[in-house]
């Protein structure tokens, strides 16, 4: 036990080290990249300074397997080289047992990413959208909400708010949908109900419409009209709305299963988020699938020049994992798999293989 807890508090102060360092790197990268975005604007370096802080959370939520691969990579080689190691297998501690304690570290790790970080890059990426927008003089179009869906176009005539029940996956047809108009700088002039809305050639095709006027001093009912079809010119387009829900990790996991549920009610297709949902659930088995192949090729005594091919070779395998888990998600974001598939198959996996790696060089 004492031996375990050994192990574990020295790995997670790797952890540590190594995280800190990456994110000195990830926040001067960010500075950089942000001051090379923002060059041809009017900001200045204190916004520029405060996006790129904000960026941070998110760069470095993205690479906590790659840390943690680095992490595992460090405490094996130096257990090794101290001899450490070979001191705790001539006791009779097996390998595998000794990978038990930077493994449950790992675990505990991803679950405390997944339940506290994970909130914390949402609420950064929220505001980091929000201020580059403001800078860039950008806004959202599109926002769901339990009342329905809300959209709002415009121009210099003028805003237009969207209010619909339900949509179809494209969000270009609406069903119970009210439009809204305001005049530039002032208030309501124009309200518009309708049965069905269809986004068509720059317009949107209204079928079952009522409008009514919204000018001062006028009674919107008495001067009310109704029309069978009425056509609406809109600035808007098929991308625009569907590029308008953002990403995924811009909701916390904690609100993300309501959020799935309120777009499958509006109507849309609620795949990507569905696995993004269960990416980030199985995340921390995900991390401890990097401990366990970052041990497999550095927990063994290191003999030569040997040492630097064990760890190109568990950094590629690990890259490579990486690679597969990312494309096992693009094929659950297009329906070619279930989400649980997509999610769960990666890390069980690379886990499976490096207990296969491991067994192969257990030697007692």
């Amino acid at each position: 036990m004492i031996l375990d807890r050994y192990f574990a508090r020295r790995f997670v102060m790797i952890f540590a080290g190594v995280f800190f360092i990456f994110l000195l790197i990830s926040g001067f990268i960010g500075l950089v990249d942000q001051l090379r975005r923002f060059s041809g604007s009017d900001a200045t370096f204190a916004q520029i300074f405060r996006l790129s802080l904000l960026a941070i959370p998110q760069s470095i939520y993205g690479i906590l397997p790659l840390i943690m691969i680095i992490s595992t990579i460090s405490l094996f080689l130096g257990l090794a080289r101290s001899s450490e190691m070979v001191v705790t297998r001539a006791a009779g501690r097996s390998a595998l047992r000794a990978l038990v304690p930077p493994a449950m570290m790992a675990l505990i790790i991803g679950m405390v990413a997944v339940a506290v970080f994970n909130p914390i890059v949402a609420a950064t990426s929220r505001q980091y959208d929000i201020r580059a927008n403001l800078l860039t003089g950008e806004s959202p179009i599109l926002s769901l909400g339990e009342t329905g869906l809300w959209l709002r176009q415009g121009d210099e005539t003028g805003q237009t708010v969207i209010r619909a029940a339900g949509a179809n996956l494209a969000g270009t047809q609406l069903q119970d949908v009210s439009f809204i108009t305001f005049a530039p700088g002032g208030g309501p002039v124009d309200r518009i109900d309708a049965a069905t809305a269809t986004l068509v050639d720059g317009n949107w095709q209204l079928t079952q419409a009522k409008r009514w006027p919204l000018a001062p001093n006028t009674v919107p009912e008495a001067q009310a009209t109704t029309a069978a079809a009425l056509a609406i010119p809109s600035t808007l387009t098929p991308d625009q709305i569907r590029n308008s829900f953002g990403t995924p990790s811009s909701i916390s996991i904690w609100d993300l299963p309501a959020f799935i549920d309120r777009l499958r009610t509006s109507g849309f297709s609620a795949q990507r988020h569905s696995v993004w949902f269960q990416m980030e659930v199985a995340l921390p088995v995900f991390l401890v699938a990097m401990v366990m192949i970052g041990a497999a090729f550095t927990l063994r005594h290191q003999r030569g020049g040997r040492t630097g091919l064990a760890v190109l070779l568990a950094i590629l395998l690990s890259f490579t994992l990486y690679f597969l888990r990312n494309f096992a998600q693009i094929l659950g974001e297009n329906g070619d798999v279930p989400a649980a598939l997509a999610a769960w198959a990666p890390p069980l996996i690379a886990i499976g293989l490096a207990m296969g790696l491991l067994l192969h060089r257990e030697e007692g």
